[in-house]
């Protein structure tokens, strides 16, 4: 039965062309305005570790006071990191089963191939226990040891892509790499990990980045070095020495920091810890107000963040808006055209067909125009999304694609969507009354 509607549907749309194009065009613009804007709000809004995002928190401790609040739309949060002596004192302590403390370097590699050019490239100066706190997934070997920690080994994690230039793809666990002069000993190589947005490290790159990360190297080490950070800087007081000595001993802001609490008991003690750890900064003469921390887990960290920009929030809802808007001059365009059928409606019902007949009937005509317009609707979704760039960040923009799901979804939102435009046309079509059309013939 499906078959015969199907072929009464094709051929009610091939006797009024024009109609049935400037419908699917509709359903076609709509569709594509709304998929193309949800591809971009999917990629930024996404839990960028569903498994355990529930289970990473980031500390805020406030290090500036009052001094550092009062801005415009100030909410007297703390600052959304941490200066050196806070993040090595929480290091210190150690009161949550993984912590990092962590900050952006940009060093150079160069290749132990005679005239080959240094490499610049980007990565985290970072603890040992980053690495199974974050689940970041090995090729080759693991992450160090927390003896390497102490000991400010000269060890180095680097990800697939370097390994690709520097030994071949090949397993470089145990070879040596020359990091800004210096030789390290790489101990794990990262398979492809990208994640967005860059949720360890929102504070520098803003959750979203195109910045590859290359190297790993312990965070100890690093300072020891005297690796700069590559990341931000902010400072309420000029820092007395200058330097990176000097930043160090300063107030300014500029590591990221998290931990992972597994419960609900691991993360009250935890607030605790941060309370006691803030009064007894002030009992020492350090902060001179009451402690004001925070203690957020990913989920509530990303959106205090604001990590999805507000424009695409903004321009969903005039996506769907504008779907909707397609779908009601879509729900008018069908019922003029299943009311301008009267006449052979009133037959059908005259000959015995039901109204559940007529229903379907019509149901069908309304899907096929809602496939036809979410073929168009993935065509014009393809050149959307290909377009983002023009109106967003390279950043967020590099994040929308076209894949299966959303290629499913663009059908389904079109047949479906269009159906229910055609809901109130098809009940005013069963509801032709076979007498008077007969009748009026």
């Amino acid at each position: 039965m499906l078959g015969y509607y199907v072929d009464l549907a094709v051929r009610s749309l091939k006797r009024s062309p024009g109609l049935t194009v400037l419908m699917i065009l509709a359903i076609g613009f709509g569709v594509a305005a709304s998929m193309t804007t949800y591809s971009v709000f999917r990629a930024v809004s996404g839990d960028p570790i569903p498994w355990k995002s529930s289970q990473l928190f980031v500390p805020q401790i406030d290090m500036w006071g009052p001094k550092g609040h009062g801005g415009d739309g100030d909410n007297g949060d703390p600052p959304d990191a941490m200066d050196y002596t806070d993040a090595l004192a929480l290091m210190h302590d150690h009161r949550a089963k993984y912590q990092s403390a962590m900050y952006m370097i940009s060093p150079s590699l160069v290749p132990s191939q005679a005239g080959k050019h240094p490499i610049n490239v980007g990565g985290h100066a970072v603890y040992s226990e980053f690495f199974p706190m974050t689940d970041a997934p090995f090729q080759y070997g693991n992450g160090w040891t927390a003896a390497d920690d102490e000991q400010r080994a000269a060890v180095a994690v680097i990800s697939d892509k370097i390994n690709q230039k520097l030994f071949a793809g090949a397993n470089s666990v145990g070879k040596t790499i020359d990091v800004d002069g210096k030789d390290y000993r790489v101990v794990g190589v990262l398979k492809a990990w990208n994640p967005q947005p860059r949720f360890y490290d929102v504070s520098n790159t803003g959750g979203f980045t195109t910045n590859d990360e290359d190297l790993f190297i312990p965070f100890l080490r690093a300072i020891d070095v005297d690796m700069a950070n590559s990341g931000n800087t902010n400072c309420v007081d000029i820092p007395a020495q200058s330097g990176f000595k000097g930043l160090q001993q300063s107030s300014c802001i500029w590591m990221s920091y998290m931990v992972q609490l597994d419960d609900a008991p691991s993360v009250e003690a935890y607030k605790s810890y941060l309370d006691g750890y803030a009064r007894e900064q002030q009992h020492a003469g350090r902060f001179s107000w009451a402690p004001n921390n925070r203690l957020r887990n990913l989920p509530k960290w990303l959106d205090a963040e604001h990590v999805v920009p507000t424009d695409t929030e903004i321009s969903l809802l005039v996506a769907i808006g504008l779907l909707v808007v397609c779908l009601v001059n879509t729900a008018g365009l069908l019922l003029a055209k299943f009311l301008r059928r009267s006449g052979e409606i009133g037959v059908r019902r005259a000959l015995g067909a039901p109204r559940t007949a007529i229903y379907a009937q019509f149901l069908v005509e309304a899907a096929i125009v809602g496939f036809s317009g979410g073929l168009l609707g993935l065509l014009l979704t393809g050149v959307g999304i290909h377009s983002v760039s023009w109106v967003l960040p390279k950043d967020i923009a590099s994040l929308a694609r076209l894949d299966i799901p959303l290629l499913l979804l663009t059908l389904v939102v079109a047949v479906v969507a269009t159906v229910l435009a055609g809901i109130y046309p098809t009940f005013r079509a069963s509801r032709v009354q076979p007498a008077w059309q007969l009748k009026s013939n």
